[in-house]
């Protein structure tokens, strides 16, 4: 088991097997399916609701949806926590403002790919959002 988690990258087919593990537990242990992108809302209503209290607390989706923390924003911590985790032991962590692929490809400019990566996790989260999870 130690050189599973030292090796250099993981396997996605044991990464992804302990995630189906994961998810079982989960649905076992508390009937709900783990997911990230209703904790992105949460979280932007946690940050409104400090600054602009009354607009949140009167907004439908939050009058719907409590902001809270729960057992899935504490998930989206731990995997937060376990990626940083598993970085080190593997003594692969390293802050790169633009790797290697991209260079390569698209040119060394941190800008366009910050634009880039910023865009495309709106897409994501958007479509994430818009499949009900």
């Amino acid at each position: 088991m130690s050189e599973l988690l030292h090796q250099k990258p993981w396997s996605p087919y044991v990464a992804g097997a302990l995630a189906g593990v994961v998810l079982c537990l989960s649905v076992l242990v508390a009937g709900q399916y783990f997911g990230a992108s209703t904790t992105f809302v949460r979280s932007a209503g946690f940050l409104e609701k400090s600054i602009v209290s009354d607009h949140v607390t009167n907004s439908p989706y939050f009058s719907k949806t409590k902001v809270k923390v729960d057992w899935q924003m504490l998930f989206v911590v731990g995997i937060i926590l376990g990626s940083f985790g598993a970085a080190r032991m593997s003594r692969d962590f390293s802050v790169t403002a633009v790797p290697p692929m991209w260079k390569e490809r698209f040119g060394p400019a941190r800008t366009k790919r910050f634009v880039i990566a910023f865009l495309g996790g709106i897409i994501a989260l958007f479509g994430a959002r818009m499949a009900g999870g």
